[in-house]
């Protein structure tokens, strides 16, 4: 399955863990997580419904 995972989604993820100051191995590992969803729900999770959410 192709990685779904938006550049802008992406970088919006990191520049809101930067402002938090979030450690970068803590960025690190968010990142990854939110590749595996993506690749979880075949598609950008910014467009996931609730159901999807649930599952």
């Amino acid at each position: 399955m192709s990685d779904h995972y938006v550049p802008k989604l992406r970088q919006r993820f990191l520049e809101d863990m930067q402002i938090k100051g979030l450690q970068p191995k803590t960025q690190t590992m968010y990142l990854r997580a939110m590749r595996e969803f993506t690749r979880y729900l075949g598609h950008s999770p910014d467009s996931a419904t609730p159901e999807e959410l649930r599952a």
